[in-house]
Parts: structure tokens; sequence; C-alpha cells
């Protein structure tokens, strides 16, 4: 699950793959590394986009 959330499936596919009902339950088993996180939040990022 924690590979499929890093190469950017969405919540509800998550859920569908591990059977979970809720997101809650989900993220106790999907942990995305430190790494991943800051690369996501920069290519969301509107100044880093701009330039």
């Amino acid at each position: 699950m924690t590979h499929a959330a890093e190469d950017g499936a969405n919540t509800s596919t998550l859920l569908s793959f591990s059977g979970h009902t809720s997101v809650a339950s989900l993220a106790r088993y999907v942990r995305v590394s430190p790494e991943v996180l800051r690369r996501w939040q920069q290519r969301r990022d509107p100044a880093t986009r701009r330039r």
C-alpha cells in the first residue's frame, strides 16, 4: 500500500485495493516517506511551478 501511495495512487484507489472502508484504517498501513512527501508538495506548490 505504501508503494502504491508513493507511486501516486489516489485515496479511493488505495481504499479499494486494500479493502478498507475508512481513511483512518487505511492510514494505519500507508506510511509515505518524508522524501516522497516533500517531492509531492514541491510539485503542487504554485511558487515552484512558476519557475
